[in-house]
């Protein structure tokens, strides 16, 4: 039953019922990993795709000019590697871990079967990813539209949310990811980050201490998020 509950979590599933979970979790197996561990590489086989039960993930390709170019850190309750089942069948990218943790590995062959063998299933599943599509078209919309002030503001809105202390209505947020893999992550330079940190700051929005945060107008911040 545990193991159903926690396949419930990501977007991908949630409109599968129980029955179907039973079945997709009759299938699943448990892995564990350590820090620095690659899950797969890019271009290798891609024989299943995985959710991230606890620890952190990042996914990466390597550009021509041999630097990492971050494509995605994965949170627990993401799953990650679905696109492989598609197009060539080969993983687009590395994924490798930033530290220790659990999945859950869905292995293709045995997905692909339970699609094939019950229809509802399938159309539970189709639910599910016109659910994913809309989350992306809103974070493309984001990436496209709002301006990187606006796009960090967001981030630090939602690592507020996600891992923060507050004390009389101050908030502090650990980052958890360098600056560097931070302006990966929201399409833009290093450069660009410090900028815009040091315009918060001026303004007395927030103050940098090393990789924490300290957010001194909490609703000033939720409105530039908001700004498109």
């Amino acid at each position: 039953m545990e193991l159903v509950d926690q396949l419930k979590k990501p977007l991908l599933f949630s409109g599968l019922n129980d029955a179907d979970l039973a079945e997709l979790a009759a299938i699943t197996v448990r892995r564990t990993f350590k820090k620095t561990e690659t899950l797969f590489s890019e271009g290798e086989e891609a024989t299943g795709f995985y959710l991230l039960v606890s620890g952190s993930i990042k996914l990466c390709r390597m550009s021509a000019d041999g630097r990492e170019k971050v494509l995605h850190f994965v949170k627990p309750r993401e799953t990650f590697a679905e696109a492989a089942f598609f197009g060539d069948g080969k993983y687009p990218a590395e994924a490798r871990a930033m530290e220790a943790g659990e999945v859950l590995y869905i292995p293709r062959q045995g997905f692909m079967e339970l699609m094939a063998r019950n229809s509802n299933f399938a159309l539970n599943l189709v639910v599910s990813l016109s659910l994913m599509l809309r989350q992306f078209a809103r974070q493309i919309e984001e990436l496209s539209f709002a301006d990187v002030t606006s796009r960090l503001a967001s981030f630090l809105v939602r690592r507020a949310a996600e891992k923060s202390t507050s004390y009389n209505g101050i908030v502090y947020i650990d980052l958890g990811i360098k600056k560097g893999a931070l302006a990966s992550r929201l399409g833009t330079a290093g450069e660009t980050i410090s900028r815009t940190l040091k315009k918060l700051k001026e303004e007395g929005i927030i103050e940098v201490q090393g990789n924490r945060v300290v957010v001194n107008e909490m609703e000033k911040l939720k409105k530039l998020s908001e700004r498109h």
